[in-house]
C-alpha cells in the first residue's frame, strides 16, 4: 500500500462531501488528510484527499466516486506532476530570553510569526508536506503547545497537463 493524493471536483451542494467521505468509510480506508474549498467557479468545490491504499483499490475508489451524483471529476495527483502545499499553525513555548533565537530560526526555515504572547509564539508555515514536517521537528525541542495542519491541497502542474481543446489551435 502507498499514499495517493486525489483531487475531486464536485458540485457545491449539501451532502456532497459527506457522500464522498462515506464511500471511504464503507470501504474501510482511512483518509489521512482532507481539504475542501471553493474553486474559480462558485458552484464547484475542490476536495483534496490523501489516502493510503493499493493501486487496485485506488482504481475502484475512483470508479465509485464517479458514480456519486455531485462528483464531476476525479484525478490522482502524481507527485512529479503536481504542486502540493500545506499550511501549519504552530504555537511554541518560548522563554523571553530565547525568543529572538526562535524567531531567527523560524525565519531561516521560511515561517512567519502570526502572533506573540508572553510565553509563546504562533508561527504560520506554508510549504510542501515534507517541509511542514521538517519545520515541526525544528521547533519541537522548544516545546510545541498546539499544532494544526490543513492537510494538503494540490493542482496538476501546467507543464504536466494535457492540452484542452480550447488551447489547441
Amino acid at each position: 500500500m502507498s499514499s495517493h493524493t486525489i483531487s475531486v471536483r464536485l458540485e457545491n451542494s449539501p451532502g456532497a462531501l459527506a457522500r464522498v467521505s462515506q464511500l471511504f468509510s464503507r470501504r474501510g480506508y482511512n483518509i489521512q488528510s482532507l481539504a475542501v474549498g471553493p474553486t474559480e467557479r462558485p458552484d464547484i468545490s475542490r476536495l483534496t484527499l490523501r489516502v493510503d491504499c493499493s493501486e487496485n483499490s485506488l482504481e475502484q475508489i475512483e470508479k465509485q466516486m464517479h458514480k456519486l451524483v455531485n462528483v464531476l471529476r476525479v484525478t490522482e495527483l502524481a507527485p512529479d506532476e503536481a504542486v502540493e502545499r500545506e499550511l501549519a499553525l504552530v504555537t511554541v513555548n518560548v522563554a523571553s530570553e530565547r525568543r529572538a533565537e526562535l524567531v531567527a530560526l523560524s525565519q531561516v526555515a521560511g515561517a512567519q510569526v502570526a502572533d506573540i504572547g508572553r510565553d509563546a509564539i504562533t508561527f504560520e508555515f506554508v510549504g510542501r508536506p515534507e517541509q511542514v514536517e521538517a519545520f515541526e521537528e525544528l521547533v519541537r525541542p522548544y516545546g510545541v503547545r498546539e499544532l494544526v495542519r490543513t492537510g494538503r491541497v494540490g493542482l496538476r502542474r501546467p507543464s504536466a497537463s494535457r492540452p484542452t481543446q480550447s488551447s489547441v489551435t
